[in-house]
């Protein structure tokens, strides 16, 4: 099952992190795929947010992780734009991430897909015909986020969220 929503504002993507936040579970890894200045950190600001997070979520472009605490589950944001090889993936200690009990955001986490586990959500974000026009595509991959599918589609009803 694919859904996709659209939003036409950093706000609007920052709010449509914060209502799939809602629904995030310890152990959740989130991988966000899409261009250069699509999103990516803008979902994980409100994604933070909605976990109740209040520190400023920035980047990892080149400290590669940040953990942010203080809200319901701890958030892992990670960025895997400058690794070279998967087995660097590896070395950023991704299995004690899922073992403390916390949410993994992983930008440009589709170019380390086969070192992940097999439970994710795939979040690509494109852009749209305006300046500040975005489509989320998500797909649930493993038993975890296909078994939230039906929750996740009303999560996204407010931008428009349907199967695709």
């Amino acid at each position: 099952m694919t859904l996709r929503a659209a939003t036409s504002s950093v706000d609007q993507t920052r709010d449509l992190g914060a209502a799939v936040a809602a629904l995030s579970r310890p152990g959740d890894v989130l991988v966000l795929a899409g261009d250069l200045g699509a999103g990516k950190t803008a979902f994980t600001q409100g994604f933070g947010r909605g976990l109740g997070i209040t520190e400023r979520i920035t980047s990892p472009t080149f400290t590669l992780v940040h953990v942010y605490d203080g809200g319901r589950l701890p958030v892992h944001h990670l960025d895997v734009y400058r690794l070279e090889q998967l087995s660097e993936a590896l070395d950023l200690g991704l299995a004690e991430m899922l073992d403390e009990g916390g949410v993994v955001l992983i930008e440009w986490g589709d170019a380390i897909t086969p070192v992940l586990p097999h439970d994710l959500l795939e979040v690509r974000l494109t852009f749209g015909a305006g300046d500040d026009d975005r489509v989320l595509t998500f797909e649930p991959i493993g038993a975890a986020w296909v078994g939230r599918g039906a929750a996740l589609e009303a999560a996204l009803q407010p931008w428009g969220g349907a199967r695709c």
